[in-house]
């Protein structure tokens, strides 16, 4: 038995096969079954610069950012290590001494 793909509407893994198409019953999507065969290319994160960032990279911010709920603001030129590349809005998730945690967006640094 085959596994059927899940929806690449609301990702239900409720799918059926309904004739030369896949059907969700939660969201009603539906789509052709050629599409779920197509690999899905890699979302490709760039720096301010145009640098292509990966997971593990370090990170040199470019401009001082303010950060909701903290007093200070991260300056220029603060090093980050060791990002990871995530989805959403704010594409770098990574740790900053004296901040802790944080979401980045890409256009804010370059590669270091």
């Amino acid at each position: 038995m085959s596994e059927l793909p899940k929806c690449p509407s609301c990702s239900s893994a409720y799918t059926y096969e309904d004739g030369e198409k896949y059907v969700c019953p939660e969201c009603a999507h539906e789509w052709p079954m050629t599409a779920a065969e197509e690999t899905v290319s890699e979302r490709v994160v760039r720096d301010a610069f145009g640098t292509e960032l990966k997971d593990g990279d370090s990170v040199t911010v470019i401009k001082d950012l303010k950060v909701k709920g903290a007093s200070s603001s991260v300056k220029v030129g603060t090093k980050v290590k060791n990002i990871r590349i995530v989805d959403g809005d704010h594409d770098i998730d990574c740790k900053i001494d004296g901040f802790g945690s944080m979401g980045l967006k890409s256009e804010f640094v370059k590669k270091a």
